[in-house]
């Protein structure tokens, strides 16, 4: 008892320093203008372990280690001292204070870390734990009993009336516990019953959290017999909605577990939430800060030798340029730690070799944060389910496209999508949300709900544009310079950001180059198979790109209205053209985000006219291949006009791109005069 009393004081001693009783006082005036009497007052006390630890070692280690009895140890002090200040006039018993410790971080040990890969084999006094992982599946957010008056059903027992029979809800328990109809009074052992007019409601969520290592299954990494399981977590009261699906988080919480009339299940009670960051190595290698060393004479050339040596563990240097620069584009744009804040950049590659293109794309989801590889019989956005875990309400599951929020979603081939699946497809592409219609009857409501997600990443797809179209011919002919999109829809293609058209000049000389290339691998998979000026190791992408993700760039006034222009003029010359192929406003956004996601590929911050320059040509190429061509007349593989095999090849394709850039000004100039006034306007 002495023990008691002595940690008593050391929770007052705390709740004096902190400002938590102030914070009391201020928690407790509703409570005492309220007219009406409550049966539970409950009240959010942030509680720092250092902080406890340091004022009194018995209490902190209570804290960490059982924390439901220093719940209580907190309660009775809180109760004393509403009396005490007579803060709240109408609370009568020590049982009507429901307390809530929020615990402000725990002690950075292994013991206090819960590794979501790894299932906790703990049948002892759960302890608050700390935990990272992905946002899975969650419910709506639905009600529960927060706490409920008994009164005992002997009228001559004292605790026939009053508050000496109040029950709250505790870390992990189920709705039973809290409220039930076989309840006896402490005194007398008569059946209790329920006064229904006292009990308080709360609101409740359940979410699904899984280790960030299990989305490797969804990825391209070979499947191994390791076994992820999803973990079940109550959000409770003001934690309801904190959470989003396809988000990472860092969750200090309360295991338990739970008993119900099948068994035992083990869930978590969440204390606090905070939106979490992977750390990932932010370095450029010897190699890349050589190259950009050596290539510092020429604002495309380091992108340029980037892109060429890009994915040589699927293709020769030199092949599929274009396509590789706008894949490492959209991967540097890409920014899982904060999707809110980034442009999606769509890629959409037309090719005869669906196989090596498939097998690039794969190559580079490999290199993203966060990359999800759909398959085709699986659900794309979000679906639903019955709850299991006890919240009674309809669970919704992520999709592919959420899992992969703030990465890449990789489509494959369109040509094995039903029509239903691409028209869903097209019109996430162009809200960018999806909705998920919950129905009342199945899952115990009495209206259906209509629930909304972001879609916050990129899509990579690919088609044989060769392949047979069962859409009807169109009717006005074929546009100079476009191409038949065979089996994807032209209305789905409009909404990929570019498209990218993947066919090698060289012809024979390329498929020989791959097949050489392919034979060299199988016999010598260890050997370098080119020179060293074109070895840079899957490592060194991802140190480069995870560098380049995290420089904030600033658009230049050159690169500025440069696009601004570029996008004027070629509204006003596509719509004068009677083909009705109209440049939309997000053709902005996107060249926007071309230019700065080459601006940052190329490690710079500041957005110069000569990444306009490539975005405007990516832009322009895809729209020919869209729509044809226009009075700017490029040609079709603009960006990589020659083969990258020494410095003078460089050279020349500077000299090629700078007459290039002389063109789309002359362009501007010709057919939207004074477009730097009219980027306020737009």
């Amino acid at each position: 008892m002495e023990n008691f009393f002595s940690l008593k004081e050391s929770v007052l001693s705390y709740l004096d320093r902190s400002g938590a009783l102030l914070q009391l006082v201020e928690d407790c005036k509703p409570f005492a203008n309220a007219q009406q009497i409550e049966a539970v007052y409950r009240f959010c006390i942030s509680v720092n372990p250092s902080d406890v630890i340091e004022l009194d070692p018995v209490l902190g280690d209570c804290v960490l280690h059982d924390p439901l009895k220093a719940t209580a140890i907190f309660q009775s002090v809180v109760f004393l001292s509403i009396k005490t200040l007579s803060l709240i006039e109408k609370i009568q018993m020590e049982s009507q204070v429901n307390v809530i410790l929020k615990f402000t971080h725990l002690p950075p040990f292994p013991e206090y870390t819960l590794d979501l890969s790894e299932f906790p084999r703990v049948y002892g006094v759960m302890r608050p734990v700390a935990m990272e992982g992905l946002v899975i599946a969650m419910t709506r957010v639905t009600k529960y009993s927060r706490g409920a008056r008994f009164l005992c059903s002997a009228e001559d027992c004292p605790c026939s009336t009053g508050f000496r029979h109040v029950r709250v809800h505790a870390p992990g328990a189920t709705e039973s516990a809290t409220v039930r109809t076989d309840f006896r009074c402490l005194l007398c052992s008569s059946p209790l019953k329920e006064d229904v007019k006292f009990r308080v409601l709360g609101d409740k969520q359940l979410v699904e959290l899984i280790h960030i290592r299990a989305l490797d299954v969804l990825k391209v990494h070979t499947p191994t017999a390791v076994r992820y399981q999803s973990v079940p977590m109550f959000l409770r009261d003001e934690l309801c909605n904190s959470m989003r699906i396809g988000r990472l988080y860092r969750v200090l919480g309360i295991p338990a577990h739970v008993h119900q009339w099948h068994g035992v299940t083990w869930s978590v009670e969440a204390n606090s939430i905070q939106p979490w960051e992977p750390k990932y190595s932010c370095t450029i290698s010897a190699n890349f800060q050589a190259l950009l060393a050596a290539t510092a004479f020429s604002p495309w050339g380091f992108s340029a030798v980037v892109a060429n040596s890009f994915g040589s563990a699927v293709v020769p240097p030199g092949m599929y340029n274009t396509l590789k620069l706008g894949l490492l584009l959209s991967l540097v744009q890409g920014r899982e730690s904060d999707p809110d804040s980034r442009h999606c950049l769509d890629l959409l590659a037309l090719t005869t070799d669906t196989l090596i293109v498939d097998r690039l794309m794969m190559h580079s989801l490999g290199l993203a944060g966060r990359g999800v590889r759909h398959p085709v019989t699986g659900e794309m956005f979000a679906y639903l389910s019955q709850d299991e875990h006890g919240a009674g309400t309809a669970n919704i599951h992520a999709g592919s496209a959420l899992l992969a929020t703030g990465g890449v979603c990789m489509l494959g081939d369109l040509v094995h999508y039903r029509k239903d699946k691409m028209d869903a497809l097209q019109s996430a592409l162009e809200s960018r949300t999806v909705s998920v219609i919950i129905p009342g009857k199945k899952y115990g409501e009495d209206a259906d709900e209509q629930i909304s997600f972001e879609i916050q990443c990129s899509f990579w797809a690919l088609a044989d544009f060769t392949a047979p179209s069962k859409k009807t011919p169109r009717m006005d002919g074929v546009v100079l310079g476009s191409v038949d999109m065979g089996p994807v829809p032209a209305q789905l293609a409009e909404t990929f950001g570019l498209v990218i058209q993947c066919r090698e000049s060289a012809g024979e000389q390329a498929l020989l180059a791959q097949t050489v290339h392919t034979l060299r691998q199988s016999v010598e998979p260890r050997e370098p198979l080119y020179p060293s000026c074109m070895q840079f190791t899957t490592q060194d992408y991802q140190e480069l790109l995870a560098h380049a993700q995290g420089i904030q760039t600033q658009l230049s006034p050159e690169a500025e209205m440069m696009i601004h222009g570029y996008y004027m003029a070629s509204r006003r010359v596509r719509t004068d053209s009677g083909h009705g192929a109209k440049v939309s406003v997000a053709s902005i956004k996107l060249m926007i985000s071309l230019a700065e996601a080459h601006s940052r590929l190329c490690l710079r911050s500041l957005v110069l006219a000569e990444d306009a320059v490539i975005a405007v040509l990516l832009c322009e190429n895809s729209l020919t291949l869209r729509h044809g061509t226009s009075v700017l007349v490029i040609p079709a593989n603009a960006v990589f006009p020659c083969d990258l095999y020494d410095l003078e090849a460089l050279h020349k394709r500077d000299l090629t791109l700078e007459q290039l850039k002389q063109n789309i000004l002359t362009f501007i100039n010709s057919h939207a005069p004074g477009a730097a006034s009219y980027i306020t306007e737009e």
